[in-house]
């Protein structure tokens, strides 16, 4: 009996919790759209998380497990954000939250939206902050948002953020409803856009890689690429394995609709 409870515990401690798959809002690239009079923030490089009144989601369904106490001043009701703490920090933010006993300390839930509340961005933003100015101690912010006046102001925005360090800049409609799923009104404005794709092949290297990885194939909606370039020589001796997701960097597409001069950034 004894032998099968202790199977039982590392059967459930081995294994992440799943929940149902969030339906999220996902951005698109900026390409001339018109945005004046859309709102626009710093584009955060944390982790993506939906609290859905009782528990933080990651995006592909996993249940994160925050320290006790992390989510007690929580709301009732569902937010979309990124569990953040400030730039240059993802990689600590990333491997805190994806353990069961990570450090969370300096993470904060960024909001910039509320899913199933009324109105415009404006208005469902106004929700949350209302519910955390009554909860001064909780582990969550409401992202500022600034309205466009045009591509010019948005652009110059996103080199104040750029000359600090920062990732880039999301622009959003404010008259729309929250909607799941890749969106013609959530754009992601940057000077290096960036994707993900999972890793389908391993090429050895050649020269001084000889002994190494040379490059990798890539597939995603796009469809199949190699990525060469970006790998630190302890990526190279210790690659991306097969299957696993990977974000990468590129410059606009070639005339095949594939991602242009794709480098290497990061496993997700």
């Amino acid at each position: 009996m004894m032998k099968f409870l202790l199977c039982a515990l590392l059967f459930i401690t081995a294994y992440p919790i799943h929940a149902a798959k969030p339906d999220l809002i996902l951005a698109k690239e900026y390409r001339q759209q018109n945005i004046k009079g859309w709102m626009m923030s710093e584009k955060v490089d944390g982790v993506r998380a939906y609290w859905d009144g009782k528990q933080l989601i990651s995006r592909q369904g996993n249940v994160f497990t925050p320290p006790a106490g992390f989510t007690r001043d929580f709301p009732p009701f569902a937010v979309d954000g990124e569990l953040y703490a400030g730039r240059g920090t993802f990689e600590r933010v990333s491997a805190a939250v994806r353990s069961s006993s990570g450090d969370w300390r300096g993470i904060r839930l960024h909001i910039f939206d509320v899913p199933h509340a009324k109105g415009s961005l404006k208005q469902r933003l106004a929700v949350a902050q209302k519910y955390i100015t009554a909860h001064p101690n909780i582990n969550m912010v409401v992202l500022p948002q600034i309205e466009v006046r045009d591509i010019q102001h948005a652009r110059q925005f996103l080199r104040q953020i750029e000359q600090g360090g920062g990732e880039g800049v999301m622009l959003r409609n404010p008259s729309t409803a929250y909607v799941g799923g890749r969106s013609d009104n959530l754009l992601k404005l940057k000077s290096a856009h960036d994707a993900e794709c999972v890793v389908t092949k391993h090429h050895q290297g050649k020269g001084k890689y000889a002994d190494m990885l040379g490059a990798i194939s890539c597939k995603n909606e796009l469809g199949e690429f190699r990525i060469g370039s970006g790998f630190t020589d302890a990526d190279r001796r210790n690659p991306p394995k097969i299957g696993s997701v990977i974000t990468y960097k590129y410059r606009g597409f070639t005339s095949k609709g594939l991602p242009r001069f794709a480098t290497y950034w990061r496993k997700r």
